[in-house]
């Protein structure tokens, strides 16, 4: 690890600390990819000069004890601090209408063989949930539906480990019982309000209308 990515790694675990949440990429609330550069990147980050950087910080964000990764904000990958977790878990597992509404008939049968089995990897789904499973995960976790850790399979490809809520939060540890759901709806509403009003964003949570 370079000085450099050593210290933009403090720099986002600070704000991670402070606010909770922080963006690989987006405009949305604040970044790794504008921590790293001090500026915008059209396209995608891998190919910019500062594309190993900005992997390097990422990485070690994921691989943090305080930190998981979900598609909170505006559908987008996002490091969520663990002070906020078990409102994470409470939303996650409400499966409440904006969750369950158009669901596919793949991800309504991925669901439930999650909840029998608690942890699936997406590299043995094999067709059972449609030609691409991976799609079918990426619709669950858009939803919030699941949790899903990315991981290195023994062939060197990419997977995913797909997760109830209530399975995640065993393995994590969260022992203490998480809020209603609808207290940490508002919650995060409130602080994705406050991180916009501070850095002029426009962060979106998965039950929020898109603004037009």
């Amino acid at each position: 690890m370079t000085a450099n990515a050593s210290k933009n790694f403090d720099r986002a675990m600070n704000i991670l600390e402070e606010s909770g949440l922080l963006l690989v990429m987006g405009l949305e609330i604040p970044d790794v990819c504008r921590l790293v550069t001090a500026r915008r990147i059209k396209g995608s980050w891998w190919g910019d000069p500062a594309g190993q950087e900005i992997f390097a910080v990422s990485e070690m964000l994921s691989d943090h004890a305080d930190i998981t990764v979900t598609k909170l904000i505006s559908g987008k990958v996002t490091f969520v601090h663990r002070k906020l977790w078990q409102k994470l878990v409470a939303v996650g597992k409400d499966r409440d209408d904006w969750q369950m509404r158009n669901v596919t008939s793949q991800g309504k049968l991925l669901l439930r063989q999650l909840d029998k089995e608690g942890r699936l990897l997406t590299n043995k789904l094999g067709t059972s949930f449609g030609k691409t499973p991976g799609d079918t995960a990426r619709e669950l976790e858009l939803k919030l539906l699941i949790h899903s850790d990315q991981i290195h399979t023994e062939s060197g490809s990419h997977a995913k480990i797909l997760e109830t809520w209530e399975h995640w939060a065993k393995r994590v540890g969260l022992r203490a019982k998480s809020p209603d759901a609808a207290t940490a709806r508002r919650f995060f509403e409130k602080r994705i309000q406050e991180i916009n009003n501070k850095y002029a964003g426009f962060g979106r949570l998965p039950w929020q209308p898109k603004k037009k």
